[in-house]
């Protein structure tokens, strides 16, 4: 299966292709005006590919979840050091810009932004690898009831939406991100309490092994809501992060 990510927001970089093979700007303090818009551009198209990554892999442990493929789930693991990777990449970037160029104003807000930024991708990918984890030993019949897959659905809308108000500057996307995330919210709310609700309806019993492999379930699917929560916190720091940078509005930022 293919795994390569969707080109969502612009160009994509070919597979295997790593960000530090460009250009270094090390050590050179008299960088041109256009070459150092040129990197500007750049690291925003970095950060998009990045945020491909991470959508691909998150999508990859929803699906893992869903299917109970214990396989995919160990695939989501086993390549979160590539998202590593690029973070590492994207931060050194980020710093270059900001120590050899000095920017100032937009640029600066930009360059802090996208850092902050990649940062959140990061922590979503390592949320994704907990999905691979669970899938690995979750049997969904158990709460039939509980939809995890429309929560993450969800969580995959907010990605795409905050990553287009970075890519675009779009305003409006930044408030729609804070918005989807209060119903994500209820909808994780509503979940947990019917989790809790079937528990307590749950007649008793008799055999141990079967009550521990029960509990073990229940504890399974409410770390499962709780980390796509907070994959919907991740999204709304991204989509705050760039409304401070399109207008220097720290509105959604606490």
């Amino acid at each position: 299966m293919d795994f390569t990510p969707r080109r969502l927001h612009g160009p994509t970089r070919a597979s295997g292709d790593s960000l530090l093979k460009r250009a270094d700007v090390t050590g050179n303090n008299d960088m041109p005006r256009t070459d150092y818009q040129e990197k500007l551009t750049q690291l925003r198209e970095d950060v998009l590919f990045m945020s491909e990554v991470v959508t691909e892999r998150l999508q990859m442990g929803l699906d893992a979840l869903e299917q109970q493929d214990a396989e995919l789930g160990e695939e989501v693991i086993t390549r979160d050091h590539e998202v590593n990777q690029l973070y590492l990449e994207l931060e050194k970037d980020c710093i270059d810009l900001i120590a050899l160029q000095q920017p100032v104003a937009g640029d600066l807000r930009f360059i802090a932004a996208s850092f902050k930024i990649i940062t959140d991708l990061e922590r979503i990918a390592d949320l994704a690898t907990n999905l691979g984890e669970y899938a690995k030993q979750a049997n969904r019949s158990v709460f039939p009831d509980v939809d995890a897959q429309q929560i993450g659905a969800n969580t995959l809308t907010m990605l795409d939406t905050a990553m287009e108000a970075y890519a675009n500057e779009d305003t409006e996307a930044c408030y729609d991100v804070a918005a989807m995330d209060d119903d994500l919210d209820q909808l994780c709310e509503e979940a947990s309490e019917a989790v809790v609700r079937e528990l307590i309806q749950q007649e008793r019993f008799e055999d141990e092994e079967e009550l521990e492999g029960l509990m073990n379930e229940v504890s399974r699917l409410l770390l499962t809501i709780r980390d796509l929560e907070r994959v919907g916190d991740h999204c709304v720091n991204v989509a705050a992060r760039s409304l401070y940078m399109i207008e220097n509005d720290d509105e959604l930022l606490y």
